[in-house]
């Protein structure tokens, strides 16, 4: 069983209240700041602070926190592999990012699931920041994410490579073109994501390689939700660099127009991520085969 000191302090640090950490886990006051002065007394450290909206991690805090969670985490998965191997069943938690949300990431996932008997996936969409940070707590069993895997305890496998676009409505004077000036994209007014977005961090890195920043542009909105920008982009409130994946599904039923723009040959890869100490590699190919079959389905129909 988890140290019920280490559960305490995870309240706590949830609910910044020693009071509101009891009432949480059905304990008394004094038996909460008792499991934190024990903890503090065994590690030798100072947890909290006192702050305005109430208690606070100290430095050392922050660090108890992070392995205090995987700890956490580790505990809870192996009481649901119990659980699997009683049931017949397996269990994955697979993260994703807001753009992989749009694509056809999610159908990979249900075809994954329904080709497997007995398999339950319990999907996570997040930031790839928050998704790595996940993922090293062991709260995430797999992440698909776009962009540069860290190297340090992770294998990752390439499920494809991507390219951001301009999406535009159809009826907008560029979807006549074949592609795009970035003096002609200069003119538009630009819908994008929000700065913790890999999408806009790589259009934003190619636009420092040419001399320019995101200021240039005529920015009229930053949203986070990739199908509320496509939606958007349909009613002719602006254009917006995308994800061609994630536009797909609108290019083949004919409903927005995807350009490359000029001098910004924006590629990134589409990466399987997982702990070293994943075991069932079998599993791994499955998914990969999976995605490439539905994908290509995608792609012909484009």
């Amino acid at each position: 069983m988890l140290d019920v000191k280490l559960t305490t302090f995870l309240k706590v640090t949830e609910t910044k209240n020693f009071t509101r950490a009891a009432e949480a886990l059905a304990l008394t006051q004094p038996a909460v700041s008792q499991h934190i002065k024990q903890l503090e007394s065994e590690l030798g450290v100072k947890l909290f602070i006192r702050a305005e909206n109430g208690l606070k991690l100290s430095r050392d805090g922050e660090i108890v926190y992070k392995y205090a969670q995987r700890l956490h985490s580790v505990y809870q998965n192996m009481l649901q592999a119990l659980v699997d191997e009683r049931t017949n069943t397996t269990h994955l938690t697979i993260g994703i990012t807001h753009t992989a949300e749009s694509n056809a990431i999610a159908e990979v996932l249900a075809k994954f699931s329904a080709a497997h008997g007995g398999m339950r996936i319990t999907m996570i969409t997040d930031t790839i920041n928050n998704l790595y940070s996940k993922l090293k707590t062991y709260e995430l069993d797999l992440a698909i994410a776009e962009g540069t895997v860290p190297a340090s305890g992770f294998n990752s496998l390439l499920l494809d490579t991507d390219c951001l676009v301009l999406a535009v409505a159809n009826n907008h004077p560029l979807a006549k073109k074949s592609m795009v000036t970035i003096n002609e994209l200069k003119h538009e007014k630009m819908i994008i994501r929000l700065p913790d977005s890999g999408t806009r961090n790589l259009f934003v890195s190619h636009l420092e390689s040419n001399n320019m920043s995101i200021n240039d542009f005529n920015v009229v909105l930053e949203v986070d939700n990739v199908a509320t920008i496509k939606e958007l982009i349909r009613h002719g409130f602006g254009v917006s660099i995308l994800a061609k994946s994630v536009c797909l599904n609108e290019i083949r039923k004919g409903k927005l127009t995807a350009l490359p723009v000029e001098n910004l040959s924006m590629m990134r890869q589409i990466n399987l991520i997982y702990h070293k100490s994943f075991e069932n590699v079998a599993l791994l190919r499955d998914l990969v085969k999976t995605y490439n079959d539905t994908m290509q389905v995608y792609n012909s129909a484009t």
